[in-house]
């Protein structure tokens, strides 16, 4: 089986215009790995399928068996050990397991141009960009009906006798208690409370009538509602 110069130049072309096309929305993220990495690792997939499957058939003679996918099988794997470099953890945030699962695509990609499976690369193509930049818009909307939220309370109160309203309270707008230190400090108890939310509950709202409440000397939140630390206005 042979193949034209001019069908390795399109395959060529076609990955780095799609694998690009991936690379270049993670570079609009300031994401590690961008467009120049994206099309080398599409290109490079690509030439390893051409390679496996049309460089070595005259050594297939002589009854041996020819398996145009040794070489291309070896990408899955080795592509892991590049999409790990992608990842970064910062604190108890984990960053670029997307621009590493990009990576890991566009190798498939590559591969597809490489084959010859133009129509499934192109697809491909489409569904990611569709997924990296439709749903970017779409998951923030989406997200407050759909996530359970972890929201941490730093509260100042007057009493002990004050716990028992308190957790009645936040029972009751639907949020539950996963735990809970205190310390009493000069005289104030000072008590953190990890609560769950549920989807649909209006985290600010519940802040605003927590603090609203008697016996609160001060109400600080944080968690993925709000990115970073909080302080919710006490009504003297």
């Amino acid at each position: 089986m042979h193949i034209s110069e001019g069908e390795i130049l399109l395959r060529l072309a076609l990955a780095t215009i799609l694998c690009g096309a991936i690379g270049l929305e993670r570079e609009s993220r300031d994401q590690v790995a961008g467009l120049r990495t994206h099309i080398l690792v599409g290109v490079g997939a690509t030439l390893f399928t051409l390679v496996s499957a049309y460089a070595f058939q005259g050594f297939s003679q002589g009854g041996r068996v020819y398996d145009p996918t040794r070489i291309a099988a070896q990408i899955v794997s080795g592509i892991g050990s590049l999409g790990a470099g992608a990842i970064i953890r910062q604190g108890f945030n984990v960053r670029g397991l997307t621009t590493a699962a990009a990576l890991w695509i566009s190798a498939a990609i590559g591969m597809a141009m490489g084959a010859g499976y133009y129509f499934g690369g192109v697809v491909t193509t489409a569904i990611v960009l569709g997924s990296l930049i439709v749903f970017r818009v779409v998951r923030p909307r989406l997200l407050p009906y759909l996530r359970t939220d972890v929201v941490l309370l730093d509260l100042e109160v007057d009493s002990e006798a004050r716990l028992a309203d308190l957790f009645a309270f936040v029972a009751g707008q639907g949020a539950r208690l996963q735990g809970m230190a205190s310390e009493r400090d000069n005289g104030d108890l000072g008590v953190r409370l990890d609560l769950r939310v549920p989807p649909g509950l209006d985290v600010q709202q519940l802040l605003s009538d927590l603090a609203a409440r008697p016996g609160l000397g001060s109400v600080k939140a944080s968690g993925a509602s709000f990115g970073r630390r909080q302080v919710v206005p006490v009504d003297d």
